[in-house]
């Protein structure tokens, strides 16, 4: 799965010589905030809870990559070379890049404002599921895999399947389409139903 942050832009800055590239890979959900709720598709959203990347960034393997494509490694937690930090507003990520033809033209295009998202890949680990008050179904993520952080060209949800960005199979998409169809119609008919009791129909 993927998930893509436009409110906090990538930065570069020189550090001893070394560019280093900072940006928000994920932002943790934030009532204030709309922009930190995904909406996977209508009445179901996704939210990221603070502390859901401790365990990843101690455990996982996670490499920096530009536009998740490993042909265009710019760094590794495991070399160093990337950083990753939880803070108040979500997984920060440092990148030392790299003198490669890659990581100068990340650089140049974060520098001209042609690069300004960020993005990571993960796998959910721990979740909780639950409804609201005003009857949107909300996942959220406790804990997660890390696979990769780092800049993208398009910091928006891509024309990919629902099954893929949800990181379900089309089957279990189908099956939860079909009880939120289900919840949508229990609601109404309850609604209905105290309609009539409040106009003494029934």
């Amino acid at each position: 799965m993927q998930r893509f942050v436009t409110s906090k832009p990538v930065e570069a800055r020189q550090e001893d010589g070394v560019t280093v590239l900072s940006g928000y890979a994920a932002v943790f959900y934030d009532p204030t905030d709309a922009g930190t709720e995904f909406e996977l598709f209508d009445g179901f959203v996704e939210r990221i809870l603070p502390g859901a990347f401790s365990a990843a960034m101690v455990h996982d393997d996670v490499r920096a990559l530009f536009n998740h494509s490993p042909d265009m490694i710019l760094g590794r937690n495991k070399a160093g070379t990337l950083r990753l930090k939880e803070d108040n507003v979500g997984l920060l990520y440092e990148i030392d890049l790299p003198p490669t033809q890659v990581g100068r033209d990340v650089a140049a295009s974060v520098d001209r404002g042609d690069v300004t998202g960020s993005s990571f890949a993960f796998q959910i680990q721990e979740q909780n599921r639950r409804t609201t008050n005003a009857g949107i179904d909300v996942r959220e993520l406790c804990q997660v895999s890390l696979f990769d952080v780092g800049p993208c060209s398009f910091p928006a949800y891509s024309s990919t399947s629902v099954s893929a960005r949800t990181g379900q199979t089309d089957g279990e998409v189908i099956a939860i389409k079909a009880e939120l169809e289900s919840r949508k119609k229990t609601r109404e008919s309850v609604r209905r139903r105290l309609m009539l009791i409040e106009k003494g129909l029934t």
